[in-house]
């Protein structure tokens, strides 16, 4: 009799949470499912799919469709080459669907009837790769009782496209090319109106990115559309690129994206489709309808097979969606900013990721027991070297998405801003590799301890990340003044006690920053870096030739932001010629596949 009440108020319990986290959205109905004292509801698509006509079109809402009940939808990732580190994995050139609208959300399973901030994720990967798959904050929501959403949005070419036979032949909204940026725009106002059903307040959203989604956080800070969406931002190793429609479509100069302008690459698909006619003499609604009949892969692969140093037309000053001053500057006019609290922050190590795959700087050395494992070891060619590159370079991303951000929004009135240095770098020394030495601070380091797994390294991170207090400590710390800054608009203290201060650089003073480090380096510091100064210093450093110092500067004034070579190069002291900084980084442009 015990046994058969038991199994009954067991069943009943089970049948009744279930029915608790079946939740019925504007999209359909989504069930949510239970690990770990985390509710995730996955897949809900939060607006209709990208195809056929909608395609390069502004995302639609959805119709009809609040009875629907939302199934899980497999490799629903935006398209994309394959990556194995930071986006999706496969074989070829291409992988995912242009059906990739969705989002996921997770929420602490003992606070459904709060009303909890909201950590609205945006993923990384340059804007042509990534997916929300590979994040998972649930210990950040548990432990904090926020409510994290992730989404995808549309990629590359498919995200972000200039031609007249689209924008010419379209109206309104849909005249942009920034289909990508109003993708997460369409993502926010489904938050806006369907969080609160989740436990979440819709009044009180954070945006949080690392890297392209660190520069969609501050695309976000000058759009318009997406005013009053948000309340709080932080973008982590964020940049503020943007380009004209015209060197998005037809570029009167050469540089890193003028090759994947539009007029080439249609020009590249007239040519596959055995059409031997110049542009301008077919019929736009002719050239629009060849267009969008291609299917996904045959438009990709004209972008896909392209070299590491050619980039690909983004984020447009279109004076639609994102203001026709561009990014860089719209950030400093108080007419054009959405003034919200806001974080900016870069690691230490920025570039070393990259650096330490390019032949030029390592080598692999395969032991006896190596070949046997098939598992080489990774040896840098010149130290000195290596560091010197990454130590300006990553210096001059501090100054593109850190101080000069904060600065133009602190002229533009935003008196509630922080700064941060990710300087953890704790890692393993092996057999293998000295992945301190190695990777150090890298790009993107920070995110398995924000989250508090390394599910984005995957299969490495046990090599890469050791478990103890020093990495604890620091993960611990970060979910701490993130969640502080969700709920607050500041983000308080350490554990032990020590205060994340205000950013305070204005003008040429030092701007003053957090180092996020193991105890003993946590710690508030300040530099008072410029490109003036880097550029004097890089002059005299001993450790690389005339023309790497030339090469550093190329990558300082051209990499990650907009292209400052005319008029910063002027600071170095020495003689550069671009032609042969350009030719260098061609002739040296081969990456071990690890």
């Amino acid at each position: 009799m015990k046994r058969s009440l038991f199994f009954t108020f067991f069943l009943i319990s089970s049948l009744s949470s279930a029915d608790s986290y079946s939740i019925n959205t504007s999209s359909g109905i989504t069930e949510g499912h239970i690990q770990k004292r985390v509710v995730s509801w996955d897949d809900i698509p939060y607006a209709q799919a990208p195809i056929g006509e909608l395609r390069w079109k502004a995302p639609r809402e959805l119709k009809n469709s609040t009875k629907t009940k939302i199934e899980p939808k497999e490799d629903n990732f935006c398209v994309q080459k394959p990556s194995g580190l930071g986006g999706s994995e496969g074989d070829g050139l291409y992988s995912g669907s242009e059906d990739c609208l969705y989002l996921d959300i997770k929420a602490p399973q003992a606070s459904l009837n709060k009303s909890m901030p909201v950590m609205f994720w945006i993923h990384g990967g340059g804007n042509t790769s990534g997916l929300k798959d590979i994040y998972d904050f649930s210990k950040m929501v548990k432990r904090h009782d926020v409510v994290v959403v992730s989404i995808n949005y549309r990629l590359g070419p498919f995200g972000w496209f200039t031609h007249p036979a689209i924008q010419d032949l379209q109206d309104g909204i849909d005249k942009t090319s920034n289909f990508g940026t109003l993708d997460i725009i369409a993502a926010l106002k489904w938050v806006e109106l369907n969080i609160s059903k989740f436990g979440g307040d819709p009044n009180n959203v954070t945006i949080f990115g690392e890297s392209a989604g660190g520069h969609n956080v501050f695309s976000l800070l000058v759009s318009k559309e997406a005013n009053g969406l948000f309340h709080k931002a932080i973008a982590q190793s964020g940049y503020t690129t943007s380009i004209s429609p015209q060197n998005a479509y037809k570029p009167k100069m050469k540089s890193s994206t003028s090759s994947n302008a539009s007029w080439k690459v249609v020009n590249k698909i007239l040519e596959e489709k055995g059409l031997k006619i110049n542009q301008d003499e077919i019929n736009s609604n002719e050239l629009r309808e060849i267009l969008l009949g291609l299917n996904s892969k045959d438009f990709f692969k004209v972008y896909a097979n392209r070299p590491s140093y050619e980039e690909i037309p983004l984020l447009t000053a279109d004076n639609i969606v994102i203001p026709a001053v561009g990014l860089r500057k719209a950030l400093s006019m108080s007419e054009l900013v959405n003034n919200v609290p806001t974080i900016a922050g870069s690691n230490r190590d920025e570039v070393k990721l990259w650096l330490a795959s390019a032949e030029y700087f390592v080598d692999l050395d395969f032991s006896v027991i190596g070949s046997i494992l098939n598992i080489p070891k990774v040896k840098l060619n010149d130290k000195d070297a290596f560091e010197t590159f990454n130590s300006y370079r990553s210096s001059a991303w501090k100054i593109r998405g850190v101080d000069n951000p904060l600065r133009s929004l602190a002229k533009a009135g935003n008196n509630n801003l922080y700064a941060y240095r990710y300087d953890w770098d704790d890692h393993r020394r092996i057999i293998v590799a000295d992945f301190k030495e190695l990777i150090g601070a890298a790009h993107a380091t920070e995110i398995p301890l924000l989250t508090g797994n390394n599910k984005l390294v995957g299969d490495y991170g046990f090599l890469i990340y050791p478990r103890g207090f020093s990495k604890r400590y620091l993960s611990k710390n970060m979910m701490k003044f993130w969640a502080n800054f969700a709920k607050y608009g500041e983000p308080g203290k350490s554990s032990n006690s020590i205060e994340w201060l205000p950013y305070n650089g204005l003008d040429s003073s030092k701007s003053s920053y957090m180092v996020l480090d193991n105890r003993s380096n946590l710690m508030m510091n300040s530099d008072n870096f410029s490109f003036k100064s880097l550029a004097e210093d890089l002059y005299k450093e001993p450790s690389v030739t005339e023309l790497e110092k030339c090469v550093v500067l190329l990558q300082m004034l051209t990499f990650v932001g907009d292209d400052l070579y005319d008029d910063k190069s002027k600071y170095y002291p020495g003689e550069c010629k671009r032609e042969n900084s350009e030719k260098f980084l061609r002739d040296n442009a081969s990456f071990i596949d690890y």
